[in-house]
């Protein structure tokens, strides 16, 4: 999703806004959603966010947005933010997202939706951590037991 930065959408520094930015991140990872269950999609969560650097005012920026990981009825779609150099034409990385989507029915019930079965290196490498991440946030949330989260405990358990 490529959009160009207008001056209603920065601060008084000439920057987009943090939340302008959101709003454009949560629709590029609804449409990845959206695609790859063919469902209703609701945002569940932002997992992470990281402004990495500032969005100037003229810009053009491109939010990439792509399922990294399908449970049964959620998935983890991972953003990535560019900004074009006008006068280089170099793509340089802004600032990265995670999100979570739930697939619903016309109900607003969860529905289950389709595998994912990561292809590249990157896609394979954020498939594998995809579920320490939801495990992660499921403990943080009360959701589950840090006893329950098998993953987490992998990564701590010593020999």
């Amino acid at each position: 999703m490529t959009d160009l930065v207008l001056p209603s959408e920065t601060n008084p520094l000439n920057n987009l806004f943090g939340g302008e930015l959101l709003a454009r991140m949560d629709r590029a990872a609804s449409i990845a959603a959206r695609r790859h269950s063919r469902r209703i999609v609701v945002t569940a969560s932002v997992n992470h966010v990281a402004f990495k650097h500032a969005v100037p005012l003229g810009s053009v920026v491109t939010v990439e947005a792509k399922v990294s990981r399908a449970f049964r009825t959620s998935m983890e779609v991972f953003l990535d933010v560019w900004i074009d150099d006008r006068e280089s034409g170099n793509r340089t990385k802004a600032n990265e997202a995670i999100y979570t989507f739930v697939a619903v029915d016309d109900a607003g019930r969860p529905v289950k939706i389709p595998e994912l079965k990561p292809e590249t290196e990157i896609e394979k490498l954020r498939f594998e951590g995809a579920l320490r991440r939801k495990q992660l946030s499921l403990v943080l949330a009360g959701k589950m037991k840090p006893t329950d989260a098998t993953e987490l405990k992998a990564i701590f358990e010593i020999d």
